[in-house]
Order: C-alpha cells, then structure tokens, then sequence
C-alpha cells in the first residue's frame, strides 16, 4: 500500500479523509489514484489538488463518513451518488442500532483495501450493474434476536453466517467488533483473525467459481483434492465432530484449510494476498526494496524470499515486545505448490 503526501507536506495514508496537520480534507482521486488534498471548487463539489480534477464526495462519505473516496465530476443531479467501491455494497449494518456505525466504517475500510489489491493485481470483478458473468457483492448483516412484548413473542433468531454464495459476500457485522472477534479467535485456536482476513478469504471462493469452475477443475484436484468427494457438507460434518487432519502443518496452510477442497483453496487464496498486501507495503515504505520487475510480475520464488526475509524481521520485532509472530516464516512444499497454483491463475487471468 503506497503512501501519499498532502499539500502542506504531510504524509497520508490509505484510510484518512482529513490532514492531521494543515485539517484539509483529503480522499481517494478516481483521476489520479491516490489520497490528496481537496479544496472547494467554485462551481461546487471539490478540485483535487494533485490533478486539478473536479471531483465529488461519495455520498458514504459527505454522508456517514465511512468511505474517503471521491467521483469524478461536479454538479451530478444524483446527490446520492456512490463511489465506484460503496456501489459493491449492497447491504449496510442497521444504523440505529449504536456501535454500528463504526462497524460499518471498519467494514468499508478493509473492503477498500481488498479492492484495491484486486485492481493492484489486475483481476476481474464487477457488481450488477456491469457486464461480468458473476456480479461481487456485499452484504453486512448482523444476528437477529427475538423480541417479546410481555407474554407475546416476536419474530425469530437469525444467524448470520460469514462466507460467499454465487458472487454475494455476507459478513457479520460482529467481525468488527474486536472484543467478539477476539473471542472467536480463541475458540476457534486460530493464530489470527482479522477482518481483512475474512474478505480476502471469502473472494477466494468468488475466484473459484469465477475461474475455476467448469474451466480449470482437473487442475484444481491435481493440486487441492477432489471437491466432489466428499460433498461439503458432509466433509464440513467431519471437520467440526473431529477437528483436522493430524499434522496438517506439513500439507495446508490452516487447521481449517483441511477441511474441502475448497476451503484449502479459501485458505490458500488469502494467504496469497496477505504475502502481496505486505510485500507491496514494504516496497512503498522503503521497508523492503522489490529487484527488478513490478511486484504483481515478479516471480514466486522471489516473492517467497523477499517475504520470508520480511517476516523474520518483523517476527523478532513482536518478539522483543513479547507478541505472537505476525507473519509466517516458511511455508512447506505443499502449500508451496498451492502457491504456485493461484499466482499462474491470478497472472493467466488478469484483466488485460
């Protein structure tokens, strides 16, 4: 993730919507691709002082402020307008409920970020309202309880589930809650939990159906299993009445990859990004200087090195302020060629 500057000088980062020196307001310039300073355009709307361009705030952001993104344009008839990542967004958290709104925000913003790696990586994605064979969304919904009036009961639980069905990412809303997730991360003895974590999984399973289905399966089991058998349902049965396979340390990349095919690819998929988010980070903060190519056309194996120098550092860090390790160290040869499976993928489907 790069860093920008604002015209006083200051550095900005991904998420502002404000300078913290000068107070100008910043956001993400649709023209020229990055956060930058916003002055008010006499003509209404703002002018982005990068690139002159006359640009609009996203109503999520004029609105909620849970968005930092600007659209193209002054004087749009539409007030409502949506920048081009809050119109993936199909379903928002219940806003009178208190505490959702930061939810939402911290929701919005690792979206953001997921989108943003997909465009950084040149993959295909669209929403319904552009010509792709499976629209993205999402929906940010939370558990539903019943309610009661004296003797009378009214309505019925719902629970929310995280995962991804025909192109409709669903997240409950609890992920954004750190206490919850927390909470979830012991129960389920995972080494981390995040909320980006969540979204860059989820799209694995959109990938797959997008690029894999019916077009590259032989491969696929070649390399990740037979998804055909056992079904999910059944291998998802096994899973939580008997917990992974034994020493799945040496073959998958999770516990819960060695659950289906298709969660191993899950699992795999974003750990992938995860290693490109933070390679890409590095290489923009002079943490870490990228040789040669671009990262998205660098080799594997180089990316594999470069991360795991990376992580030996980092590791030590958390170490030295008695914190678990952040990132993983090696990967085995396994999850090594599950690796290169999705970087040929991801590079035979970029957008051209």
């Amino acid at each position: 993730m790069k860093t920008f500057h604002c015209t006083c000088g200051n550095k900005l980062f991904f998420e502002n919507s404000q300078c913290l020196v000068c107070h100008r307001q910043v956001g993400w310039c649709p023209v020229c691709h990055g956060i930058h300073a916003l002055e008010p355009h006499d003509q209404g709307g703002y002018r982005c002082n990068n690139c002159q361009a006359q640009v609009e705030k996203c109503f999520n952001y004029s609105t909620y402020n849970v968005c930092n993104r600007l659209v193209e344009g002054t004087g749009h008839q539409n007030n409502q307008l949506l920048c081009g990542y809050c119109s993936f967004t199909e379903t928002i958290p219940d806003l009178s409920v208190d505490g959702n709104l930061i939810k939402w925000y911290h929701l919005e913003v690792a979206k953001r970020r997921l989108l943003y790696l997909l465009d950084f990586l040149g993959l295909p994605y669209g929403n319904r309202f552009q010509a792709i064979d499976l629209p993205l969304s999402f929906d940010f919904k939370e558990d539903q309880k019943p309610t009661s009036s004296g003797w009378l009961s009214l309505g019925h639980e719902e629970k929310v589930y995280t995962g991804h069905a025909d192109g409709k990412i669903t997240i409950n809303i609890r992920e954004a809650d750190p206490v919850e997730r927390e909470k979830l991360r012991v129960q389920m003895n995972e080494t981390q939990r995040t909320l980006i974590g969540h979204f860059r999984h989820e799209i694995g399973h959109y990938y797959w159906q997008m690029l894999i289905q019916d077009k590259d399966e032989e491969e696929f089991k070649a390399i990740f299993g037979n998804h055909e058998s056992p079904s999910y349902s059944e291998a998802m049965d096994y899973y939580y009445q008997h917990g992974p396979k034994a020493y799945w340390a040496n073959s998958y990349i999770s516990a819960y990859a060695t659950m289906h095919p298709w969660e191993d690819f899950a699992e795999t998929w974003g750990t992938y990004l995860d290693m490109i988010a933070v390679l890409d980070t590095a290489d923009n903060t002079a943490l870490l200087q990228m040789p040669g190519d671009d990262l998205e056309e660098t080799q594997l194996e180089e990316l594999l090195i470069r991360y795991a120098d990376l992580s030996l550092k980092v590791n030590e860090v958390n170490r030295s302020l008695g914190l678990p390790d952040l990132l993983p160290e090696t990967f085995p040869d396994p999850v090594v060629e599950k690796l290169s499976y999705i970087h040929r993928l991801i590079k035979k489907n970029r957008k051209k």
